[in-house]
């Protein structure tokens, strides 16, 4: 069965932009703990940093991730539809 490579990567460039949002939302209204979840999910201490979340920040990192995620998802589906034949 081939892939859509163009639709699955739109609809992945869709939820990462809805993860991006989640997450910044969650930095705002709890960034110690999401320090702390940061840390634990990289194995570092992160206790001394702290987050800088700014309109532009998360309007560039909202951009840039979604349009990464996308791609990439786009790419691996295309070459999954290649090697298929």
């Amino acid at each position: 069965m081939k892939l859509d490579a163009v639709k699955l990567g739109t609809a992945t460039a869709i939820v990462s932009a809805v993860l991006w949002v989640i997450c910044s939302l969650l930095v705002a209204a709890v960034p110690g703990g999401m320090m702390n979840m940061s840390g634990s999910m990289m194995h570092a201490d992160m206790a001394n940093m702290q987050w800088t979340l700014t309109t532009t920040g998360f309007l560039v990192g909202l951009v840039v991730w979604s349009v990464l995620a996308g791609v990439v998802v786009w790419a691996v589906a295309a070459l999954y539809n290649r090697l298929l034949g």
